[in-house]
């Protein structure tokens, strides 16, 4: 057998009809002696953050005890990855009790309440978007927002700008990042063609019904003779979850081709709640597969979201259903509601578990926060925010399986902490007090 040095580049495409699809890291994109001496390919650190909206019943959130992880009924779906969980109690944001939605959110990744100006609004850079500046110079895309809510809310939310609800994500204290709702949109500007919604052309696209896979055909023929069997099943694999993921999108614009235009549904957008997370959380899990982007923030909802959910017997609008009045039937349903919110990021875990990635998973290599912006949302209480990391000790340097309880210690000491074991130290965010020791070691890691 003949040995070179040469190997598939690790950011290859394959190339149509107006079509550009990318690869996901294969044995042939790992040099040939290294690939004979059984070395992996070098493991991507990743950051992916899931935010719901409406805060918390906490007492159900909240595991008993300090240390070793007890889950709480709501975190009680996430029993399979409870070795990779760190859950926080005693994180402040500013502001504590009788805060507001608009600050929630805002809050939540960049540690700063946020204010209008006469320019404008003014709130912090996010962490999300501090980590997208280092890791962007390696991606096609810096990063990626997506939301299950329409991020177009105008007019006054909390005696200010409604804008506030509308993102997680801020490049710098004045810009905000705008988040997509529409999973054709994401899809193409993942996969490439046009990211408009406008019904028209959406329609024509539709009457066309052409796969962008399709437009690659020869390429993939020619690209699967250069591949050993294993890159063939793994090319296989990835192509097919990109296949059902396109025809999931066309299926939901046919289903709303009818009403078109329409200005609540934009064409790809499913009508069950179940459908729409896990199509967002297919093409989350296939950008960071693909090496897209490193970066990526998921609004199961926005503040003062509405959404009903039949599908789990709640009828009655989350915003509304969040200020409880201590009722018992009202806290059981949110407790309820906060359960299921937690299964859909249960789901989303175990596609990037079963996702291979160098010499692991895609989980290996990510590091997940999950979270809402207050806690008790009767009272808009920013005291002892619901947060926790998921993430594995070999790349994240820190051990699984625990609650760790500060007393009132500022939230955004977790926004530093994050960020640290991104391998993007910064020193201070907001009223932050330093690094969290989630461990006896505070060693950050290298940059990749």
């Amino acid at each position: 057998m003949m040995i070179t040095k040469t190997s598939l580049p690790r950011r290859t495409f394959l190339r149509g009809v107006g079509t550009t699809v990318a690869l996901p890291l294969l044995d042939a994109m790992v040099p040939a002696f290294t690939a004979l001496a059984k070395t992996p390919a070098a493991p991507i650190r990743r950051f992916g953050v899931v935010y719901v909206p409406n805060g918390m019943i906490m007492e159900s959130w909240t595991p008993p005890g300090d240390g070793k992880l007890k889950l709480s009924s709501i975190l009680q779906p996430l029993a399979p990855f409870q070795d990779r969980m760190l859950v926080f109690s005693g994180l402040d944001g500013l502001q504590g009790r009788g805060g507001t939605h608009t600050t929630a959110s805002t809050r939540f990744l960049t540690g700063v309440i946020g204010r209008a100006t006469s320019d404008g609004i003014e709130a912090g850079t996010s962490i999300d978007q501090i980590a997208a500046k280092q890791f962007g110079q390696y991606t096609q895309l810096a990063s990626l927002e997506l939301s299950l809510d329409r991020l177009d809310l105008v007019g006054t939310c909390d005696n200010t700008t409604c804008a506030f609800i509308n993102t997680l994500s801020w490049t710098s204290p004045t810009t905000q990042v705008p988040g997509e709702d529409n999973p054709r949109v994401v899809f193409e500007r993942l996969f490439g063609d046009s990211g408009t919604t406008d019904p028209v052309e959406r329609l024509t696209r539709l009457r066309r019904d052409r796969s962008i896979l399709d437009s690659l055909t020869e390429a993939l023929a020619d690209l699967e003779q250069e591949l050993g069997s294993g890159d063939r099943s793994r090319l296989d694999e990835y192509l097919t979850a990109v296949r059902d993921v396109e025809r999931r999108i066309q299926k939901a614009e046919q289903q709303s081709s009818m009403e078109l235009p329409s200005l609540t549904q934009p064409g790809g957008i499913p009508d069950s709640y179940d459908d729409y997370a896990a199509l967002m959380i297919d093409l989350q899990v296939l950008a960071f597969q693909l090496d897209l982007t490193r970066v990526g923030t998921f609004m199961m909802g926005r503040e003062y979201s509405s959404r009903t959910y039949p599908q789990i017997g709640i009828t009655e609008a989350h915003h509304p259903l969040s200020h409880h009045q201590d009722d018992p039937s009202k806290i059981a349903q949110l407790a309820k509601l906060n359960t299921y919110h937690v299964s859909l990021f249960a789901s989303y875990l175990e596609k990037l578990r079963s996702t291979a990635d160098g010499d692991g998973s895609l989980l290996d290599h990510t590091l997940m926060m999950y979270g809402a912006g207050m806690a008790d949302s009767n009272t808009h209480d920013s005291m002892n925010l619901p947060m926790m990391l998921i993430g594995s000790q070999e790349h994240f340097n820190f051990k699984g399986g625990r609650h760790l309880q500060y007393d009132h210690e500022p939230a955004a000491s977790l926004l530093v902490t994050v960020l640290d074991k991104l391998g993007v130290p910064v020193e201070k965010i907001a009223n932050s007090r330093g690094r969290l020791r989630l461990d006896a070691s505070l060693d950050t890691l290298p940059l990749v």
